[in-house]
């Protein structure tokens, strides 16, 4: 099989052949069709992963090959993706009061285990999702991460159906946020920069659009009658923390971007409206079946560019220069 890993900490993506691997009990091979490129997936660079070699890609779409002993649920060409969350022990402290994302045994696909950067992927059993046949295999792949990250982010936000819910940002989480919210029932606010991304963002299906270059995004908000939910996809935060202003009472931010500096709050704002700041992760197997399932059921798309397993590097060249719209995708046909 081909595959693309990194060597060592810092190295770059380099091409590697070996054989197909073993399946051990419990798990399934899986063809891989499409690996998302995730930022995230910089990760391994810059030495995250458990050990090296390391192939990344944790937004997985493809079929079933093989399957291990003890494996009931999956059989042979069944469409499936995997996520970053690669399996739950059931037995450590997390799992027992359902944290199954912080299993302390689970792996994490691409950095403690191989991920999607290659023609074939072995996975724990309950790490895979199936995927739908309304949605193509590289449609699927960016879902399993930005797409269940952004759906269960809003779903678990305490917002209804009508409420004022807003989407700071317009990209690879964003464009896809601001689907899921609409599709949701929410009135959905999409704030990004410049107002030329206003026709965009309605094509998405927002309702109301702000340019945060132009107007205070805190104090828009507040004429729309405050935001009960304002997802914060950016990695700024200085935009994360002026947002918190446009809350309504017992609104909250929820947090899916991680800036690189703390993001500072003012904490009267929290206290006088109750309001609250929440992060968010991605989400286990099953959530990733309902954020496909949802999409399929919706119309809910990422947008894609797309670039052949050979290509890798470039592709994740393209993702990380930020020029991307929106998210990469590697094939293998």
């Amino acid at each position: 099989m081909k595959a693309v890993h990194i060597a060592a900490p810092g190295a770059t993506l380099e091409p590697v052949e070996f054989d197909l691997p073993d399946v051990p009990h419990g798990h399934v091979l899986i063809k891989v069709a499409a690996s998302g490129i995730c930022h995230s997936d910089s990760m391994p660079a810059a030495g995250l992963a458990s050990s090296y070699p390391r192939t990344p890609g944790h937004e997985v779409a493809g079929t079933v090959e093989r399957v291990g002993g003890g494996v009931t649920r999956w059989a042979p060409g069944q469409r499936v993706g995997v996520g970053w969350f690669g399996g739950a022990c059931f037995q450590c402290e997390p799992c027992r009061r359902g944290d199954f994302i912080s299993c302390q045994a689970g792996h994490i696909t691409g950095l403690t285990a191989d991920g999607g950067y290659a023609e074939y992927l072995v996975a724990p059993a309950d790490a895979l999702a199936a995927v739908p046949d309304a949605l193509s295999f590289e449609e699927a792949a960016p879902l399993m991460c930005a797409g269940v990250t952004t759906f269960n982010g809003l779903r678990h936000s305490g917002a209804r159906p009508g409420d004022l819910v807003a989407v700071l940002g317009l990209g690879g989480l964003g464009h896809l946020g601001v689907q899921f919210a609409a599709r949701m029932g929410y009135e959905t606010v999409a704030i990004a920069r410049g107002a030329g991304k206003e026709p965009f963002a309605r094509d998405l299906g927002a309702h109301h659009y702000i340019d945060s270059t132009a107007a205070d995004v805190a104090t828009e908000l507040q004429n729309l009658g405050g935001a009960r939910v304002i997802l914060a996809t950016v990695t700024d935060a200085g935009t994360m923390s002026a947002s918190v202003a446009g809350l309504s009472a017992r609104g909250r931010l929820v947090v899916l971007g991680v800036p690189h500096e703390p993001v500072p709050v003012n904490a009267g704002l929290l206290v006088g409206g109750s309001r609250s700041v929440a992060g968010h992760a991605s989400g286990t197997a099953k959530d990733s079946e309902d954020a496909l399932r949802f999409a399929a059921l919706t119309g809910v798309r990422p947008m894609i560019e797309t670039y052949p397993l050979s290509q890798a590097r470039e592709g994740f060249e393209r993702m990380m220069s930020g020029r991307a719209r929106f998210r990469v995708v590697l094939t293998n046909p």
